[in-house]
């Protein structure tokens, strides 16, 4: 993706904090340079025990933290926080007055990807995108409310829709006793697409997408959502 020579190039990721570490390691191993900023104190000792990773404590969407990262020096920006509105003035900030030759946000909502991209984002990463793709590759759509296996044996996606009487109803996602081996990547509400958080609460009416690496675990889910007359 970026130039062979990765010991001298230096990346620089702001914020979220789980995603920032995964993605910190996983660029440590593969040689390049590694600077993470985050405005947690807290994150940042957590950070800061990953080996040969470069922690700045601060707001990444000041200019002086980001001249504290040295900047200016990256060739590659990822901005990772929780708002599509800082992750974008992040990436304007690094392009601007350091020159960063490539920036990448995370955005939570997928309507704003043309309009990041016309603000001179070079990369947009959405988490619903990524999973529409996959859906649409295998014809999910054509097959609601039932199980669709991707690269078989790896993947299963489920749609789940969530009745009036539900158990999980008025739950927030922390309360839900799911597998490990679950996740919920994306609810549907009415007409929006919501990324969950742990304190989301599920309504009458939303539509989890399941995704899950073991089959055997989608008969507990339904179950769990199933209602159960008295």
């Amino acid at each position: 993706m970026w130039s062979r020579n990765r010991e001298q190039k230096k990346i620089l990721i702001i914020g979220g904090f789980n995603k920032a570490r995964s993605l910190a390691k996983s660029l440590l191993k593969k040689g390049y340079r590694v600077t993470v900023i985050n405005r947690d104190y807290e994150a940042c000792e957590k950070l800061a025990e990953v080996d040969h990773l470069k922690v700045i404590f601060g707001d990444g969407s000041k200019k002086f933290i980001l001249e504290d990262a040295d900047a200016g020096n990256c060739k590659v920006a990822i901005a990772l926080t929780d708002s599509d509105e800082v992750n974008l003035v992040i990436c304007e900030m690094c392009k601007k007055f350091f020159r960063v030759k490539k920036t990448v946000a995370l955005l939570n909502d997928p309507s704003k990807t043309n309009f990041f991209y016309k603000m001179g984002i070079d990369r947009v990463v959405c988490a619903l995108n990524m999973i529409t793709n996959i859906m649409e590759e295998q014809a999910v759509m054509d097959e609601i409310n039932s199980l669709i296996p991707v690269d078989e044996g790896r993947i299963q996606i489920l749609e789940l829709p969530i009745m009036k009487h539900s158990p999980v109803t008025g739950k927030k996602l922390w309360e839900l006793n799911l597998p490990k081996e679950v996740i919920i990547g994306c609810i549907l509400r009415g007409d929006m697409s919501l990324i969950p958080r742990g304190d989301t609460r599920i309504r009458e009416g939303d539509v989890l997408l399941i995704i899950t690496s073991d089959k055997s675990k989608l008969e507990s889910i339904k179950e769990l959502t199933e209602y159960a007359a008295s």
